[in-house]
């Protein structure tokens, strides 16, 4: 076997995560003996505001997590969705810090999980795993900030085409969606009634089906079409600044 195809079947080897993929050999080798894998079920809960942050957790294959930021009208809204491109909780921090919002499962399915202490412990031995996790840390806020200003400039049915799309990169190519009304309306931040309104429009171009529990999309470039560009900005700059961690952009080559 030669060395590109050791190196191809050691990162296949790893979790279905693309940040642990990206990481270099010594780096994963560094965490690996840390890792834990746990089955999770949607809705589950990783925190709650306040909690202590001591475990990451990283989405693996179609499994996906979402933040969700409390409001003093009882209602949650959810802000970004994050899947096998990344991890949620204690990225840049030492942990042990108060969680800000509620980070829940969205899709469930297979989860890694390191304890904080064991993930700092490694990135202060190694520079290159500090970079990594400090440019992840980058991109995750950047999806924060487009998410802000689409949230204030775009319409209903353009978020609701982004984030149907948005579900559908992480959910390896799948054209059916878990996503519920009242699931979609969480993520746009209004009522269900809006929500559902907008489905309804899309049903009657072609562009959707429904069924129980799910959205199936029927024509992919019309949704396209019919979405604000924020997925595509923020692909950009994970292309800019991680190349091959975007779900889109799959890390098959290994780290580069």
């Amino acid at each position: 076997m030669d060395a590109r195809s050791s190196k191809t079947t050691e990162i296949a080897s790893r979790p279905y995560n693309n940040l642990l993929r990206r990481l270099n050999q010594a780096d994963y080798a560094l965490i690996a003996p840390h890792l834990t894998t746990e089955a999770t079920s949607a809705n589950e809960l990783l925190y709650n505001p306040g909690d202590d942050v001591q475990v990451v957790h990283f989405p693996c294959g179609p499994s996906l997590a979402t933040f969700l930021v409390p409001n003093e009208d009882g209602r949650d809204v959810e802000t970004i969705l994050v899947g096998r491109e990344g991890a949620v909780g204690g990225i840049v921090s030492e942990g042990y810090l108060p969680a800000y919002t509620r980070i829940v499962v969205k899709f469930g399915g297979p989860f890694v999980r390191i304890h904080v202490g064991k993930l700092e412990a490694a990135k202060r031995s190694s520079p290159s795993l500090r970079n990594i996790f400090a440019r992840y840390a980058d991109c995750m806020l950047a999806q924060i900030f487009q998410s802000t200003a689409c949230n204030a400039i775009h319409s209903i049915e353009q978020r609701t085409a982004k984030w149907i799309l948005a579900a559908m990169e992480r959910i390896e190519g799948n054209d059916s969606v878990p996503l519920t009304h009242e699931q979609l309306a969480t993520l746009l931040g209004v009522g269900r009634s809006y929500a559902s309104r907008v489905i309804q429009s899309f049903k009657a171009q072609d562009l959707i089906e429904t069924r129980r529990g799910s959205i199936l999309v029927r024509n992919r470039d019309g949704l396209k079409s019919r979405a604000c560009l924020c997925n595509e900005a923020v692909k950009d700059h994970f292309e800019e600044v991680l190349r091959g961690v975007y779900p889109t952009e799959e890390a098959d080559s290994g780290p580069g």
